[in-house]
């Protein structure tokens, strides 16, 4: 593992990525729309993270860290550090001149803001005819919820994701982890790349809108068919009842999967329950199902023999199953570790770190290597020199605020 303390414009280290070349300027805050950068960064975009002076707000957010937030450290690698006040017309003008550059502009303003910031699609189209400009909301650029904040766990409860975790008829349930975001971080990585590689056949940029709504509502594919005569209110959860879920053990709690054919008749034959196999009563998902309440308890019963370990370990590759551990166990995952998942950073402020490396591996183009989150404005004078700013230039705006 390769030990990464900075970067400066254009001399990342390592091999090329299959977007190296790119440049992103990224204008967002939170989740969605830095991680969706953070993707096009592990696959060698240059990508510069630019905040206002306050910073991201992510930035603030609880850590055991003392001077940097766990989240914006995991969240932001491999990005240029530019604080730049974008409402004074020195810090708009600096923007401009990097977006002549630029492949990539992306941003979380609510609809309306951009244009009050002087860097909507329209304008800045002009600047640049083939910038790829997206834009991440919580609910679309039309509708009545436009101008609406939306945040992972409002779309959750919105969009029927909360009523469907909790049982039928409880309380909804928060399903933790941003899950929502980090989805729509993968729209936005999917959405620029996409419309990159066709502005390789015309030659001309586009907006790329990518909304919280979409992605909560594009999770959830399977669920939103509604056939012609089906009543409002029926059963859309397609889980395949109580076999395939998570169970105690005699140590620990371990999931199961049982739904094909095959992995129901090996763990009846593991579990010792092999008159279940054998019974037309529990023959296909369906009837489990159905019979959920004859088929678990018998299977807690046996269950409770062996630890979730033991039981991960028994019942190997015959039946897919993982007793339930902690986050920090992922540090020392064989699996893990063998893929290279994790690497080792270098931070200014909180020093040495493990963390994500890259979440696509590629053959030929892996991709340079990852480094770690910048502090407030750590590369602000190194990006706007190169982009034609003087020294002169550089020593008023810090002089005036303007940049950090």
């Amino acid at each position: 593992m390769t030990t990464i303390s900075d970067d400066t414009p254009g001399n990342r280290t390592g091999s090329p990525g299959p977007l190296s070349g790119i440049r992103v300027l990224d204008l967002s805050a939170y989740i969605a729309a830095p991680f969706g950068c953070t993707l096009l960064a592990d696959q060698g975009a240059d990508v510069v993270k630019i905040e206002a002076p306050t910073g991201d707000n992510l930035r603030n957010y609880p850590s055991t860290l003392e001077q940097e937030s766990r989240a914006f450290i995991g969240l932001n690698r491999s990005k240029l550090g530019l604080v730049l006040d974008l409402k004074a017309p020195e810090g708009l003008a600096a923007l401009l001149r990097l977006v002549r550059k630029a492949d990539v502009l992306v941003h979380n303003f609510r609809p309306g803001v951009s244009e009050k910031l002087g860097i909507d699609y329209d304008r800045l189209q002009q600047i640049n005819p083939r910038l790829i400009y997206c834009a991440v909301s919580g609910f679309g650029e039309s509708g009545p919820l436009k101008q609406k904040a939306g945040f992972d766990q409002l779309l959750q409860v919105m969009t029927g994701m909360c009523s469907m975790q909790g049982k039928r008829g409880g309380k909804p349930e928060i399903i933790y982890g941003s899950v929502v975001d980090y989805y729509a971080a993968a729209l936005v990585a999917g959405g620029v790349s996409s419309a990159l590689f066709e502005r390789e056949r015309s030659g001309k940029g586009q907006m790329v809108s990518v909304s919280l709504l979409r992605s909560a509502m594009t999770m959830q594919s399977a669920r939103l068919v509604w056939a012609e005569g089906e009543p409002k209110d029926i059963e859309r959860d397609f889980r395949s009842g109580g076999v395939s879920g998570i169970h105690p053990t005699r140590d620990g709690y371990l999931y199961l999967s049982a739904n094909t054919d095959n992995f129901w008749n090996s763990l009846c034959s593991k579990v010792d329950l092999p008159s279940l196999a054998g019974n037309e009563r529990y023959d296909s998902v369906r009837k489990r199902a159905e019979h959920a309440s004859e088929i678990v308890p018998l299977l807690h019963e046996k269950l409770r023999s062996r630890s979730a370990l033991e039981w991960e370990d028994f019942l190997g590759n015959d039946v897919p199953c993982a007793a339930a551990k902690t986050v920090e166990d992922l540090f020392h995952n064989p699996q893990v570790l063998a893929e290279d998942i994790l690497t080792d950073f270098d931070h200014p402020l909180i020093g040495p770190y493990r963390g994500m490396s890259k979440a696509i591996k590629f053959s030929r183009t892996p991709g340079p290597e990852p480094f770690a989150a910048p502090t407030m404005g750590q590369h602000s004078d190194a990006v706007l020199e190169e982009a034609g700013c003087s020294r002169e230039d550089l020593v008023e705006l810090h002089q005036k605020g303007i940049i950090r």
